[in-house]
């Protein structure tokens, strides 16, 4: 039975708490109730917290008695399982037996710190690669809005906890569009924030600066709350951005905007079709962007090849390394090992040519800024395919069917700046279409007024799926 907890916000979350309310304890235990009943349909975790994050909640509801306050003091939250959280493996997504991890990573500790009851880690995609959940002996991670479909990946796991009423907000991270897919797949809000906001630690950057970790949740100010609570420079970090707030942004009058109606792909070595669906949704939100006083203008970043084979080096490269932590790389996927050992064939000369290159692309691609503030393009060019379509396939077939429906997140993640998908509708059979938001540099603050901004038009909260548990 769904209870006035189930779909409130991060924010009102923490608001209840601090009123008194409701308890951490009360929270975490609906939390985990869901989670727990909902692995049999959804199946989002991969690691259940229940004795620590019922402990969490005890200690959390001891500090709010006595007074004390943190951004996300006894709020449930999920992480995607690509980070260590001590005591417990980091799967990533495979079917491989790590140890557990010692030590917290930085990102975790932060959570912590901030206050927040982590009840569990997320299922990913096999080393973070497709954008789709689960599969093989883990199984699939389904879609709240339809059984049958992809929550998205990599971080489908997040998306499907998030928008299934599971928990408010949950952590994942972006290496080709992992936040931004099952963020638009999901009907929720997916920050990509720039290179180096949150760190990486205890590793300097990840796959070779491609990937960064992000927010997914249902509101423009729930993610906003959960990247300021884990934001901010870390000395082990190569990326060390200047840094930003963005949750007073939210609110805030973007001013008169020129966006770019963007809906050419990049290059992508085969031929791609944008679903005529998602294509009416881009366009019907570009029309709301001027109803709300922005200037809209057809135009394009520069994608040059280049580009994309700057993206390939440096994520299979990633993806050897990766392959190396485990002493049971066997047991990942063939498609896995196969990529990972066209990694280390790149990881030499051809990664080193591609980080060279990266000022160039980020000038080449920046120059669409001299002429616009923001880019607006969809973040997908399919609707959600179904849980198993990437299964019992062909490496080669993969790859089609991976570019088909994802032609259009990665470029942001070889230039290392911020972008937001945000809900841009339903087709026809009720599934979620997304947007994205796509700034220079450190422009998440205007990125997040202007996804604020149409949030209040749009009100994409008050959408929810049938419940899950």
């Amino acid at each position: 039975m769904q209870t006035p907890i189930d779909y409130q916000t991060l924010d009102e979350q923490r608001k209840a708490l601090q009123a008194g309310t409701c308890t951490a304890r009360e929270l975490t235990e609906r939390a985990l109730e869901k989670i727990e009943k909902s692995q049999t349909t959804l199946n989002a975790f991969r690691i259940i917290r229940r004795d620590e994050a019922l402990a969490e909640a005890d200690e959390a509801d001891r500090r709010i008695a006595q007074g004390q306050s943190m951004p996300l003091l006894g709020v449930p939250i999920a992480m995607k399982d690509d980070l260590d959280l001590a005591g417990h493996p980091t799967y990533f997504g495979t079917a491989c037996q790590p140890g557990p991890a010692h030590k917290d990573a930085e990102m975790v500790r932060r959570l912590k710190e901030a206050g927040a009851i982590i009840v569990g880690k997320t299922h990913s995609a096999e080393l973070g690669q497709w954008p789709l959940t689960g599969g093989g002996k883990i199984g699939h991670t389904h879609n709240p809005w339809k059984q049958g479909r992809t929550a998205g990946g990599s971080s489908g796991g997040s998306s499907a906890a998030v928008a299934g009423g599971l928990v408010a907000a949950a952590m994942g991270s972006d290496g080709a569009g992992s936040v931004r897919i099952p963020a638009a797949w999901t009907h929720l809000v997916g920050i990509k924030p720039q290179r180096g906001r949150i760190p990486t630690s205890p590793w300097p950057e990840m796959f070779n600066g491609l990937t960064v970790e992000g927010p997914l949740a249902r509101t423009v100010k729930d993610a906003a709350l959960l990247l300021d609570a884990v934001s901010g420079p870390c000395a082990s970090d190569i990326h060390q951005p200047p840094p930003v707030s963005v949750t007073d942004a939210v609110g805030r009058d973007p001013g008169r905007l020129i966006i770019a109606l963007s809906l050419r792909m990049p290059f992508t070595g085969i031929s791609v079709k944008l679903d005529d669906q998602i294509r009416n949704a881009i366009e019907r939100l570009a029309l709301r962007l001027e109803d709300l006083g922005h200037e809209i203008r057809i135009d394009d970043p520069h994608y040059s090849k280049l580009l994309s084979m700057n993206f390939v080096a440096r994520s299979m490269s990633g993806l050897h390394e990766w392959q190396q932590r485990f002493a049971d790389a066997t047991r990942l996927d063939s498609r896995t090992r196969l990529n990972a050992h066209t990694g280390r064939l790149l990881s030499g000369l051809p990664l080193k040519a591609a980080r060279k290159a990266e000022p160039r692309l980020e000038k080449q691609v920046g120059r669409i800024f001299r002429r616009v503030d923001i880019v607006l393009a969809p973040s997908t060019a399919s609707l959600p395919p179904p849980v198993a379509a990437l299964d019992d396939i062909s490496a080669f077939e993969t790859t089609k069917r991976i570019v088909s429906y994802c032609p259009y997140a990665w470029p942001w993640n070889v230039v290392g700046w911020p972008s937001i998908s945000i809900p841009a509708g339903f087709s026809t059979e009720g599934l979620p279409i997304g947007a994205q938001l796509m700034g220079p540099a450190n422009s998440e603050p205007l990125l997040v007024a202007l996804a604020a901004q149409l949030e209040a038009a749009e009100k994409w909260s008050e959408h929810t799926p049938s419940r899950w548990w």
